[in-house]
């Protein structure tokens, strides 16, 4: 397997806390790193691409081509508080050897920066949508426990699977600190509730002022992303993958 970074900048940082916001159940994390992203005016210092992303690019109507990619931001606070990077990407690795390269690079990409501390953020599956989702937690240590319980959330039991549960283990190997945000969402499609509280969450652990006005727009771009490279079906392919699987009744 093959992991290469392509460094446009190595920002000088006041002591970052990784946040990582890769595309998974109900694109949760996806749309709060996005939301972030922009909102915060986050800029983009690196681009990954590894062997274990999907083997394809896609064309958009004006001829210009998307990859299976991941980002890494910068965000420096002016108020004080800790700055940040933000994790950011379309897809995660197929493989399991390909999702543990891809986090021990990143982890140990951002540690050279000064990084000592990483969240990651995930949607829990659940049957059905809450007006008020749960959301649940892991750490690193019991004392990091202790200060994610703090903020309301619950204690995960079970396996956090993907990038979202990675980071956090590696994390530990690295010597840093950490904690996952699961937030409970019923479906694969991009859940914007679910994004929403998980960034009210960060913001009381961060001491953020987030505007989540335009989060619905955020919702959708993400959409619309990840309809173009097929990680999620429109609703006319869908109805077409039903036609085509009747036919075989017909």
């Amino acid at each position: 397997m093959v992991v290469t970074v392509d460094i446009t900048e190595k920002p000088k940082l006041n002591d970052p806390i990784l946040l990582e916001g890769l595309t998974g159940i109900g694109c949760v994390a996806n749309i709060a790193a996005l939301h972030l992203i922009v909102e915060l005016k986050a800029k983009r210092f690196a681009q990954i691409c590894s062997s274990s992303f999907q083997d394809f690019a896609v064309t958009t109507q004006n001829g210009s081509v998307r990859s299976p990619i991941n980002e890494l931001y910068y965000v420096k606070r002016e108020d004080g508080n800790r700055d940040l990077i933000i994790w950011y990407g379309n897809t995660q690795a197929l493989s399991i050897l390909g999702q543990y390269e891809l986090c021990g690079k990143v982890l140990k990409l951002v540690q050279e920066l000064g990084c000592n501390y990483v969240i990651s953020i995930g949607g829990f599956k659940k049957d059905e949508a809450q007006p008020v989702p749960g959301i649940y937690s892991t750490a690193t240590d019991l004392d990091t426990m202790k200060t994610v319980l703090d903020l309301g959330t619950k204690v995960m039991v079970g396996n956090v699977f993907g990038i979202a549960g990675i980071s956090i283990g590696l994390a530990k190997l690295y010597n840093m600190k950490g904690f996952s945000l699961l937030v409970d969402t019923p479906s694969m499609d991009p859940d914007v509730n679910a994004a929403r509280y998980a960034i009210l969450t960060l913001s009381k652990f961060l001491n953020l002022k987030v505007n989540l006005d335009n989060i619905e727009q955020t919702g959708n771009e993400i959409k619309y992303l990840l309809e173009l490279i097929g990680l999620i079906r429109s609703p006319s392919e869908e109805k077409k993958k039903e036609e085509q699987q009747l036919r075989w009744f017909i």
